[in-house]
């Protein structure tokens, strides 16, 4: 097995969102800092209702998938097609946007803790213009298991593996075959989690801090920090106190990249169309919503 190393480390930033939903934002700060297929990811996390109250209202998207996973909260996801969705605590919504859809997604609690993960996973050109799709996971569908020294792990998608245990996750099967984790270690644990070799793959710390190997010294990797990987194997963590990091991996895509704001696409042009699409009211085309298959 070869290791996996720290190449790059990017500190999460403040932004705001949305009707002014506070987040803390780590890949997609600028158009340097993503990793194939990855666009984008925010972390958001808040007991002041003045940071989420005003949530997301009614927005477009085309060319991507979203992905939010909530720790703590209660949201609710409507679209074009008349389509509810309750995200609670532990839950996951998977959305594809393909051609287009427009949706909003409005706290449904007026005071506590709302925190949580939304994911920009980008689409081939093949798939960009499919029909659109979403599927609500509640937590009870998502597999999750102890690990063999202590600590627990989510898989959302994907294939976890490390010595002593395999666990599909709750999403499997899509182009880019994402890996999407959650660990929960305790204060010294060590871990070897084993990645697809041709993935790209990261690392977030949502509490705690870890340890990883970084050449001839470990590195460590501090709270709200999303640690970019060589490539290789698999991932040595130890934890320095009791840590949970979500574990991202993705087959990149290697084509170009046009984003306009909610817009995903691979030239101009298509941005410029999908300006146009949405203007004149044809972003998200006429067929239903087709529920991804879990």
């Amino acid at each position: 097995m070869s290791i996996r190393t720290l190449q790059q480390l990017i500190p999460a930033r403040q932004v705001s969102d949305g009707a002014g939903v506070k987040i803390k934002r780590s890949l997609g700060l600028s158009q340097q800092l993503r990793l194939d297929p990855f666009l984008m990811l925010d972390c958001f996390g808040s007991d002041e209702a003045s940071d989420y109250i005003a949530g997301f209202p009614a927005h477009p998207h085309r060319g991507f998938e979203t992905v939010t996973y909530m720790l703590h909260g209660h949201m609710l996801h409507q679209d074009h097609m008349g389509n509810k969705g309750h995200l609670k605590s532990g839950g996951v919504q998977w959305m594809t946007a393909g051609r287009g859809i427009i949706h909003s997604e409005m706290p449904q609690q007026e005071s506590g803790l709302m925190q949580g993960f939304q994911l920009w996973l980008n689409l081939p050109a093949a798939e960009k213009m499919k029909a659109a799709a979403y599927v609500d996971i509640a937590p009870e569908l998502i597999p999750h298991a102890a690990l063999p020294d202590g600590g627990e792990v989510k898989v959302i998608a994907g294939r976890f593996q490390t010595a002593g245990l395999k666990l599909d996750g709750a999403i499997r099967g899509l182009s880019t075959d994402p890996q999407f984790y959650d660990l929960h270690l305790l204060a010294g644990q060590s871990i070897a989690v084993q990645l697809p070799t041709e993935h790209n793959a990261l690392l977030y710390v949502y509490e705690g801090s870890v340890e990883l190997p970084a050449g001839p010294q470990p590195a460590t990797i501090g709270l709200h920090h999303a640690a970019v990987l060589g490539q290789g194997d698999e991932v040595h963590v130890t934890a320095l106190v009791d840590t949970k990091v979500i574990v991202l991996a993705g087959k990149p895509i290697g084509e170009p990249i046009a984003q306009y704001g909610p817009f995903v696409m691979n030239t101009p042009d298509e941005i410029e169309q999908a300006i146009r699409d949405y203007q004149a009211g044809k972003l998200t085309g006429d067929q239903p919503l087709q529920a991804i298959q879990i």
